[in-house]
């Protein structure tokens, strides 16, 4: 069994707020999946701009607001009129989640969706 990479739960994130994101009728502008690299999607919706950075976390990790890295999406997000967002998505193997995820094993998602942000908070 090959346990799942960084930038491999990255990109599941990243598949699952893509989803959430297209059910909520947003039209993607720009989608960056690079580890690190942000935003990692710049959508639209009746003309409302969203910038939105994807953090993965396993068990027994938590999200962590990456401060900085929101405060520049803030900045400039700002020069194009649009909003920032981030969003955490816990990922965990179902079986046992002390064990990492495995490519094509069941996993269990906890993603509660977009966390608008605004600077200083």
């Amino acid at each position: 069994m090959k346990a799942l990479d960084e930038q491999e739960r990255h990109n599941l994130a990243m598949n699952l707020v893509g989803e959430s994101l297209k059910e909520l009728g947003y039209e993607f502008i720009a989608v960056n999946s690079t580890l690190k690299k942000h935003p990692q999607f710049v959508c639209e919706k009746d003309r409302k701009r969203l910038f939105v950075v994807v953090q993965a976390f396993t068990y027994p990790d938590h999200p962590e607001l990456p401060l900085a890295v929101m405060d520049k999406m803030y900045a400039h997000a700002q020069t194009f009129h649009a909003e920032t967002f981030f969003a955490g998505v816990g990922l965990q193997n179902t079986q046992d989640p002390t064990l990492p995820l495995y490519l094509n094993e069941p996993y269990t998602v906890v993603y509660t969706g977009l966390i608008p942000y605004e600077t200083g908070r």
